[in-house]
């Protein structure tokens, strides 16, 4: 399998790895509009893997993500993986995958009738080698709309965008997806999505996946998080994401 080869799989991964946050977002590859609350940090440890076959997989891991709410309804958002791909016969490729720059802005709240409303733009910049199959060789970008409704100990959230890839072999697409989950009181949160995109390179035929999973709080500061999956239509995929997941700012901070 020859560079553009491997750099077309490990794209078919990270196109879900990094869809990325309260536990929307992590561990689903749905993404909520809810930034993180003014000067407080968000930090993520986790593993994420994309599975066309025993031969043919992408991983991202260890990665870490950090989030940061620099205004009132503004998060800032970095993700630095390490990436591993394997394509059949070839040897498996590890090293410095590519990292992802974002920012979610909330331009809607929630009231009793209407769902908060936010964009989340991000940027994928090529840190990782093209010709390893570790990264793209171009940035490329995701613009995607989120909503989100909650009732009692029940959230629903999703919506979609575009990517927009103009690396060799690369193809600009839709994605979108939508999620239902719900409280079992403080410490468990569980729920299940279903996520589609188009094609994103010349060769597959884009999927729709179903996927489960949830969170285990142990406390207000710290999560385990979790999710497990397989696509349903298109390309064969099974999913997986593990992490964890820690948050801190102060009690109270005042409105700049």
């Amino acid at each position: 399998m020859n560079a553009a080869g491997r750099t077309s799989l490990l794209l078919m991964g990270m196109s879900l790895m990094f869809a990325a946050p309260t536990f929307a977002g992590p561990p689903f590859l749905t993404d909520d509009p809810e930034p993180v609350d003014y000067q407080h940090w968000e930090f993520y440890l986790f593993g994420i893997g994309d599975h066309a076959s025993v031969n043919n997989y992408a991983i991202g891991g260890p990665a870490v993500e950090l989030n940061y709410g620099v205004l009132p309804d503004t998060q800032l958002h970095l993700i630095v993986p390490m990436t591993t791909v394997g394509v059949d016969g070839a040897p498996t490729e590890v090293g410095l995958g590519d990292m992802e720059l974002g920012m979610k802005y909330r331009f809607v709240h929630e009231t009793d009738t209407w769902p908060q409303i936010g964009i989340f733009p991000m940027a994928e910049l090529p840190a990782g080698e093209a010709s390893r199959g570790l990264g793209n060789g171009r940035t490329w970008f995701r613009l995607p709309l989120w909503l989100q409704k909650s009732r009692g100990p029940w959230t629903t959230y999703g919506g979609g965008g575009a990517a927009l890839n103009s690396a060799p072999g690369q193809r600009d697409y839709p994605f979108g997806g939508w999620l239902v989950q719900r409280d079992f009181g403080p410490h468990l949160t569980l729920g299940g999505e279903l996520f589609a995109q188009g094609r994103d390179t010349d060769t597959d035929r884009g999927f729709a996946a179903l996927n489960f999973g949830g969170s285990c709080n142990f406390s207000e500061h710290f999560s385990l998080l979790f999710s497990a999956g397989h696509s349903v239509a298109g390309d064969n995929h099974l999913l997986w994401y593990f992490g964890l997941y820690w948050t801190w700012g102060p009690e109270k901070s005042s409105q700049p």
